[in-house]
């Protein structure tokens, strides 16, 4: 089977490894992909996953059998409705526009939920035309405040406020353009207390669904949790605290309405939904809706699952999950995300990376890597490698993880040395 995967961060070279593995795997195309995907397959670096007229050559062209899109730009975009519009019946791995609306607006996706009865945060939408009745709204709950840009703002267009004044003031300014289209509507939601965990789900758009491993994310640069929100710092799977009781509700709650919410709303969705989660007193609740796998959670449920990925993709993108089983590995992953220095913030580019780069214990996924005019490995973006391990337990693979980072190198590289250590801690009570 020939495959275009579309994307070139962390997440996609997770699943360029897991694609590589399957026997049914004869080409591998990541596009534009980046300096450690090749690797697992053939990089296609002039191929923007945007510029939809040129995927689809790429597709007739390499007689390509399966498409899956990585990230929600171009599911936003409308990618699986320009193939299907050309007449094209290729399987891909992603949801038509409709369903990318679950991540492409925020206000969309609480009105599915209110809709279909699955649990979230109280919310109101606003526009400027509102803003007097979202500071009437502010005034209704109680600190912190959490304001959110309705359309895609790369991980940024979500505040979280503790003072009623400053909230008021961020309101306008995001209703005045802060996040440019993204924040023309903004969701403000009630605060709820709580820790995190990520389940991803694969459905095939005919009410058969599979559960992949439940992972946790680090989003803060800071340890401790401190300091500006990222992309994502690292992430651990199993979660502790997702149980099979915890699961259970998940899956009867939020899981099953989801998946026939969007049939019922006439929606064909086929592909990966994420489920941003919150436990509230063991109870799950909603924060968010992906389309997609996330980043940096693949890296270690790609680690975790024990199917056939190409299997699992093929069977969903063509309708039909009722035969594929989604088996996962009994053992722990872990991944650490080596960043640039100043991430999230401004930092420089084009620093040479050396050292152990196939460390034995772990596996790199790269992230903002690229080769260079030179030939040299050197950083292109803000997260740079994604250092991933198995273990017999999260501590197990922690320390795998932690001890290869020393031996990976390039200038202002920076980690968190604490991921894991709040389920760790929940392990010990």
């Amino acid at each position: 089977m020939n495959i275009l995967l579309l994307g070139s961060g962390g997440r996609e070279a997770a699943i360029a490894w897991k694609l590589s593995q399957s026997p049914r795997t004869v080409k591998l195309y990541i596009a534009p992909g980046n300096g450690g995907t090749g690797r697992f397959g053939e990089n296609v670096p002039g191929l923007s996953p945007l510029d939809f007229d040129a995927v689809r050559d790429f597709v007739e062209k390499q007689a390509i059998d399966l498409l899956i899109v990585g990230n929600e730009d171009p599911l936003v975009a409308g990618i699986v409705d320009y193939f299907r519009a050309a007449g094209s019946n290729l399987p891909i791995v992603g949801p038509e526009t409709a369903g990318a609306a679950l991540e492409g607006s925020k206000d969309f996706a609480k009105r599915f939920m209110e809709r279909h009865g699955i649990p979230t945060a109280r919310y109101r939408s606003f526009t400027a035309d509102t803003l007097t009745d979202g500071y009437a709204f502010l005034e209704t709950l109680t600190p912190p405040y959490v304001l959110k840009a309705d359309g895609l703002a790369a991980g940024k267009g979500v505040l979280i406020i503790d003072n009623l004044e400053e909230a008021r003031k961020a309101l306008a300014e995001m209703l005045g353009g802060m996040f440019g289209k993204s924040s023309a509507t903004v969701v403000i939601e009630e605060f709820l207390s709580g820790i995190e965990c990520s389940v991803f789900v694969l459905t095939d758009g005919h009410g058969n669904y599979r559960i992949l491993p439940v992972a946790k994310d680090y989003k803060r640069i800071g340890e401790g949790d401190t300091g500006l929100n990222t992309g994502g710092m690292g992430a651990v799977s199993p979660v502790v605290f997702a149980d099979d009781e915890f699961m259970k509700k998940v899956e009867e709650r939020i899981v099953r309405p989801t998946v026939d919410g969007l049939i019922a709303d006439g929606i064909d969705y086929r592909g990966f939904i994420f489920l941003g989660l919150i436990n509230v007193g063991g109870e799950p609740m909603v924060i968010e809706y992906n389309v997609r796998m996330g980043d940096p959670e693949t890296e270690v449920v790609m680690l975790r699952l024990d199917s056939d990925l190409v299997d699992l993709a093929e069977a969903a993108a063509r309708g039909d999950l009722s035969g594929v089983e989604a088996r996962i590995d009994p053992r722990a992953a872990v991944t650490v995300m080596a960043v640039s220095g100043g991430y999230p913030e401004s930092y420089p580019k084009g620093k040479e990376i050396t050292g152990e780069l196939d460390p034995v214990d772990s596996i790199l996924f790269h992230a903002g890597t690229k080769i260079d005019a030179d030939g040299r490995l050197v950083t292109s973006g803000g997260r740079v490698i994604a250092v991933s391990s198995y273990g017999r337990d999260v501590a197990d693979a922690l320390a795998r993880s932690y001890a290869s980072l020393q031996g990976l190198k390039f200038d202002g590289m920076y980690f968190r040395r604490d991921i894991g250590r709040d389920l760790l801690a929940l392990e010990n009570k």
